[in-house]
């Protein structure tokens, strides 16, 4: 079997380097050079530079039925366009990742039923361990790109307001836990000292939480 992936982030590389250590088959597609030479260095498959949303592309990247097509790039408009067109060059399986709900409904009209929905499922992993009152570590993962990292408010910020943090944006809260109860967090959220917050970031930069 062979996976083609299209998107080399670091989201599509994850997914290639854990393949290859599984000793799969895997081809990357980006139209960004540079990227894909990055990670030659690193990741023993095969690359193609070109738009993946082209048959002419995908036919290059194409061996047989068997093969599985997976469209990660930052956009699910392009993801879905790619998917249609893998299936239609005779991809057996087609796997986007969609990122804008609003395009899920349309997933399903296109009997694109195989998704990865990044957002929804650490949203998942939160909830569920919310719900068991267990811990919520680093660990919390998605395909090693995003981690969930619990922190306490410090007494220097007791009686602010979350909005006055200002947090980067790849750092984004999703709840506060205090006395046992939990809350999704927004803007105008006064913190206590001793507070756990939860926030959604990507991995690499989890030391900014530190």
């Amino acid at each position: 079997m062979r996976v083609v992936i299209l998107g080399a982030s670091r989201f599509g590389a994850a997914i290639a380097e854990r393949l290859v250590a599984n000793d799969s088959e895997v081809v990357l597609i980006d139209k960004d050079r540079n990227r894909l030479e990055k990670l030659a260095d690193r990741t023993d498959c095969g690359m193609i530079e070109g738009d993946g949303t082209l048959p002419t592309v995908l036919r290059e990247a194409f061996r047989d039925e068997n093969d599985v097509f997976i469209a990660v790039t930052n956009a699910s408009d392009d993801n879905i366009l790619a998917s249609m067109v893998a299936r239609s060059v005779g991809f057996g399986r087609v796997i986007p990742q969609i990122v804008s709900t609003e395009l899920l409904d349309i997933c399903q009209e296109l009997d694109l039923d195989d998704v990865i929905t990044p957002h929804a499922t650490v949203a998942e992993s939160l909830c569920a361990a919310l719900e068991d009152d267990a811990e919520v570590e680093e660990e919390v993962s998605l395909h090693n790109q995003l981690c969930l990292k619990r922190v306490y408010v410090p007494e220097h910020l007791n009686g602010a307001d979350f909005a006055s943090l200002d947090l980067p944006d790849h750092i984004r809260g999703i709840a506060v836990v205090r006395d046992g109860d939990e809350h999704l967090i927004g803007p105008e959220q006064t913190l206590r000292s001793g507070d756990c917050l939860l926030f959604a970031l990507e991995r690499e930069y989890i030391c900014d939480l530190d």
